[in-house]
């Protein structure tokens, strides 16, 4: 484009002069200088390096399998079996995303994940999504019914999935869904022409094409119920990773039927009723038999349990894990200047009580808060009286009164009732 060399030109951006920088390009209304340029050619750059990054840009050294359950290792404590399933299989699903196949369908693996409650089920996927910095949500599949009704529809899932994305569609779609109590929404009847099963079988039939994959249109702004004229965006299901958990109480027995089922005569292994029973030999025809519809099953290539918590493991819990319920109490005392200590005996407690309650590790906190309570309350009036120590013994799980304290100038622990 020819310019007018008489007039003085400066950058509409920066506004230096033609002569202080390399090159103006002018155009009809505006200039602008090389400097300027660079500095937006470099933005650009930046923005959409951390785009895919956010997208797309998942390690593949993560996606290991031993380095997965390495660092699931530093989180969660036991149930190994779970944890190579999960590893195995969340390494196999983002393989594919990140180097698809050209002449090759690969499919989808979702994972079925079983097992008393509080044994690590929802800490292991949570782990997993951390790790490797994809979106995460966590639905609880009590709350869902079917479309029309009252309660959250299963399009649900997937507006949580674009909040915890933030609303990056692209980084939606390639997040871990994870759908807790997934045996609550059983099968109540078996003549479903006879009462609206709302909430069991009409929400298994809900979930079929959204955990396949499929196109779902939710609400771009608010993520809230559609509405007329509202702006919409289509969300693919079809690379979201689904792993749904669930206690599946009563499942063994089903198992143990099955085994033992035509068992008479000579050679017949007949299992005791009273030994402990293993979901180690789960077949597909036990879960349909429990109240899951076969197509819904077909959905869950892998299928993986967590065992009970002994209670050796459940003190290994309060203590060894990067985020021990122990180093977090040590911690917040400590920024009031106080130390934190718990004896063995004390921990052995809380984990008999846990186990009592049958809340396994799930209910650690809530015990160790009842402890601590009034301590936390005046932690900081008695620092400022000199207290140094507090440890928690044995006697303090039922009077937490009865803690060991210290004070400066003491030479041997008191008890102090706060």
């Amino acid at each position: 484009m020819a310019t007018d060399n008489k007039k003085i030109y400066n950058c509409d951006f920066c506004g230096k002069k033609r002569d202080e920088v390399a090159k103006l390009i002018v155009g009809t209304d505006s200039a602008i200088c090389n400097e300027c340029i660079d500095l937006c050619t470099n933005i650009l750059k930046e923005e959409k390096v951390e785009k895919l990054t956010k997208t797309t840009g998942i390690d593949f050294k993560k996606l290991s399998p031993v380095e997965i359950k390495t660092e699931l290792d530093n989180h969660v404590i036991g149930q190994e079996d779970a944890k190579v399933t999960l590893s195995v299989g969340v390494s196999q699903h983002f393989k594919k995303l990140l180097s698809p196949a050209e002449d090759l369908k690969l499919d989808k693996t979702n994972i079925m994940l079983m097992g008393p409650t509080g044994s690590g089920k929802t800490l292991m996927v949570q782990t997993i999504a951390d790790y490797l910095g994809v979106p995460f949500a966590i639905c609880d599949a009590t709350t869902l019914t079917e479309a029309g009704y009252v309660g959250d529809d299963v399009e649900s899932i997937v507006t949580r999935l674009m909040l915890e994305a933030n609303g990056d569609v692209e980084a939606a779609q390639k997040g871990i869904v994870f759908i807790d109590e997934i045996d609550k929404i059983t099968k109540k009847t078996k003549n479903v022409s006879i009462t609206r099963d709302v909430s069991g079988e009409g929400v298994q039939q809900g979930l079929l094409k959204i955990i396949e994959g499929s196109k779902v249109r939710i609400n771009a702004n608010t993520g809230g119920r559609k509405h007329p004229g509202q702006e919409m965006v289509e969300v693919d299901t079809s690379n979201v990773l689904f792993i749904v958990g669930g206690a599946f109480i009563g499942l063994e027995e089903i198992i143990n039927e099955r085994q033992n089922k035509g068992g008479v005569g000579f050679g017949v292994v007949i299992k005791d009723p009273d030994q402990e029973q293993s979901l180690y030999d789960i077949e597909p025809e036990d879960l349909i038999k429990y109240g899951f519809i076969p197509e819904f099953i077909g959905r869950f290539g892998m299928i993986t349990h967590v065992k009970e918590l002994t209670k050796e493991q459940l003190v290994s819990i309060m203590t060894l894990p990067k985020n021990a319920i122990v180093k977090q109490y040590k911690y917040l005392f400590k920024l009031d200047g106080v130390n934190l200590e718990f004896t063995k005996e004390a921990m052995e407690q809380i984990a008999e009580k846990s186990k009592e309650m049958k809340t396994n590790a799930r209910g650690i906190k809530n015990i160790v808060e009842k402890i601590l309570l009034n301590w936390q309350y005046n932690v900081q009036q008695e620092a400022q009286k000199g207290l140094t120590d507090i440890t928690v013994n044995k006697e303090s799980i039922l009077d937490p009164a009865s803690a060991i304290t210290v004070y400066t100038g003491e030479t041997n622990g008191k008890t102090k009732k706060v």
